[in-house]
């Protein structure tokens, strides 16, 4: 896969365009799950058959990765609230996702994105007609990148590699980041589907 090194930082997954010739090095299981633009949340509790759950991993204030701050135009320093949860389905993570939401984005009808619990994120995003979903990027997420350890640490066995999309929603110009990493389960489950 060719590797643009724009916005990469040691550690962190290169992120590239999510472009359609990607397809002839994703996964095939993967590839209706990485370039479909609906509710990621929404097709996974389809699929579940009403054994859907959202685990938080953690919700916390802190720097966020640099290609994080890169794409939401925050400064070096700055903190933003950053939460990982695990969707699972039937038991079994299928998708890890990280959001990173900077300081100005939380103030107004957005301070309640802070408390989501165990709510999932999509829903409240894909129900607001006001939102905007930017550009979707890719990436090959491989041992020894921050994102994957963390996305991986508690499957019972560590896949080669996985694939990861991401994009940046705004609602009224306030943006925030959206990482969804597919786990082993997701790519089986699209093979039977």
């Amino acid at each position: 896969m060719a590797r643009i090194r724009v916005g990469s930082h040691r550690g962190e997954p290169v992120w590239q365009p999510a472009l359609r010739k990607h397809q002839k090095i994703i996964p095939a299981g993967l590839i209706s799950w990485i370039f479909d633009t609906p509710s990621l949340t929404q097709r996974i509790q389809r699929l579940c058959n009403g054994n859907f759950k959202v685990r938080v991993l953690s919700q916390e204030w802190q720097r966020p990765m640099f290609n994080e701050r890169l794409m939401l135009g925050m400064r070096d320093g700055e903190y933003g609230m950053v939460r990982q949860v695990q969707l699972l389905c039937n038991r079994q993570p299928w998708v890890f996702a990280r959001t990173v939401i900077p300081v100005r984005t939380l103030s107004g009808a957005q301070r309640r994105l802070a408390h989501l619990g165990d709510k999932p994120l999509g829903a409240l995003l894909f129900a607001d007609k006001s939102v905007r979903r930017g550009r979707m990027q890719v990436a090959h997420i491989t041992p020894g990148q921050a994102i994957y350890d963390i996305a991986t640490k508690d499957l019972r066995t560590s896949p080669a590699a996985i694939w990861g999309r991401r994009s940046v929603f705004y609602r009224n110009a306030k943006p925030l980041l959206v990482s969804e990493i597919f786990l082993p389960m997701a790519g089986h489950e699209a093979c039977r589907v």
